[in-house]
């Protein structure tokens, strides 16, 4: 939680009401407005995502042509990963059908994923992180899929880099490799090589990472400790322990790429 409001309040309360007491009711003002501050950036509900969810996810299967068994499996381990009640389970599986109908507009679920973020980006690669079993779910990459989950990513602000560092982290990344070109930053790919899945010591760290192999030791550190402010399991707030398991197995991932390239590059 911030503490701005707070110290501001303090110092005010002080210099209005010049006693100790002014600086108490300065703070506690200050604390009141700390509290609107931080619950203004959380979502409306910790589950008011799985409608939008679970629809695009009907959307995304159904986008290749046909939703097979691997696919609706898919969806059904992201249901028990979640631990959804009674409740929300019938109504996961109720937003997936929507999802599979040809006249269903992808396009409003991914506005309701983006309001659910409300601009956080370690929210926004929760999402990504649990559509991607299902994006993989039959072995190879579909163009429709990633047109999809491309649009999605343009919604919530993520990069084809950070798509690529979420997709290596997930034991992806053999079949989405995407190659540095230029200065400017571009990415091109996604391969579509067939693979075991990686394992954590075959996945490139600089991939993790969102850098290239050229990069400066600053510049590594610099997005490292970006990194880890994005992925921290304690600014998540209220949302459900699967969503908080997996930011934290992604800070142990993330930790483990930059440890590794400084063993490589031999900086402390």
């Amino acid at each position: 939680m911030s503490f701005i409001g707070k110290i501001v309040g303090a110092i005010l309360g002080l210099v209005v009401f010049r006693n100790f007491f002014g600086m108490l009711i300065g703070t506690f003002v200050g604390h009141m407005y700390d509290l609107s501050t931080a619950q203004s950036r959380r979502p409306a509900h910790a589950t008011s995502f799985i409608a939008p969810l679970f629809a695009f996810a009907g959307a995304l299967a159904k986008s290749d042509g046909r939703v097979s068994e691997v696919e609706i499996r898919a969806a059904e381990a992201l249901m028990n990963r979640l631990r959804l009640d009674p409740d929300l389970r019938r109504l996961a599986i109720e937003q997936f059908n929507i999802g599979k109908a040809p006249e269903f507009d992808a396009h409003l679920s991914v506005a309701h994923l983006r309001a659910w973020t409300h601009g956080r980006r370690d929210l926004a690669f929760l999402l990504l992180d649990m559509l991607l079993d299902l994006v993989y779910a039959e072995g190879t990459l579909a163009a429709n899929k990633l047109g999809m989950v491309r649009q999605l990513c343009a919604a919530l602000g993520v990069s084809e880099a950070e798509l690529a560092a979420v997709t290596a982290m997930k034991g992806y990344g053999a079949r989405y490799q995407y190659q540095y070109q230029g200065p400017q930053g571009n990415w091109s790919g996604p391969g579509q090589q067939q693979r075991p899945r990686n394992t954590v010591s075959t996945v490139d760290p600089y991939v993790v990472l969102g850098i290239t192999h050229e990069a400066e030791p600053r510049d590594i550190k610099r997005a490292y400790r970006k990194l880890m402010s994005q992925h921290h399991p304690d600014k998540l707030g209220n949302v459900p322990d699967e969503l908080k398991q997996r930011a934290e197995s992604r800070a142990r991932e993330i930790n483990a790429a930059y440890e590794r390239i400084k063993s490589e590059r031999g900086f402390t």
